[in-house]
């Protein structure tokens, strides 16, 4: 077993991609994606993410590069994971976090790196691509989900208690 994250980027999906992992349509979200889903991602788990995700960017096309993408693996060459915001930071720069690893690939650090690929994404001075973005990271560890994280100087990171209890 592998036992920690390589580099990651979290791909952000084009409104077909989307669309497609909504229907369950693991074929066609391959063809549309600019890397290649999971079956876990196109499953049943994942796919009322997907479908939330789907009626979000054909409502608001300017939320595409900042809701849920793909967590890829650069050194394995394969998707472990979702993760993104739900929406762009609001106007005090709060942004709300989410994130799913896949069953198989979790304790490998995956959830940690997503998270910092986030941060990163969301820290002042740091560009925000409008539409896809693809936001490289290296870290290892595990960190609960469900964090609220407003974004400060110096990505300090002030939030509240996740799912699984740990503090941010």
């Amino acid at each position: 077993m592998h036992s920690t994250a390589g580099e990651i980027r979290i791909v952000h999906l084009p409104g077909a991609a989307l669309h497609a992992l909504a229907e369950g349509d693991l074929t066609a979200a391959i063809a549309l994606s600019p890397v290649a889903p999971s079956a876990y991602l196109a499953g049943p788990e994942c796919r009322g993410l997907w479908r939330m995700r789907d009626a979000q960017v054909a409502q608001d096309p300017a939320s595409a590069g900042w809701v849920t993408g793909i967590v890829w693996d650069e050194s394995r060459g394969r998707a472990v994971g979702a993760a993104g915001f739900h929406a762009p930071p609001d106007r005090s720069g709060m942004v709300e976090i989410g994130y799913r690893i896949d069953p198989h690939q979790r304790r490998q650090g995956y959830a940690r790196a997503a998270l910092e690929a986030l941060l990163a994404r969301g820290s002042p001075g740091t560009p925000r691509p409008a539409g896809t973005g693809q936001h490289p990271t290296r870290q290892p560890g595990v960190i609960a989900t469900g964090a609220a994280v407003r974004l400060q100087p110096g990505r300090r990171a002030v939030g509240r208690r996740g799912r699984a209890g740990t503090r941010l």
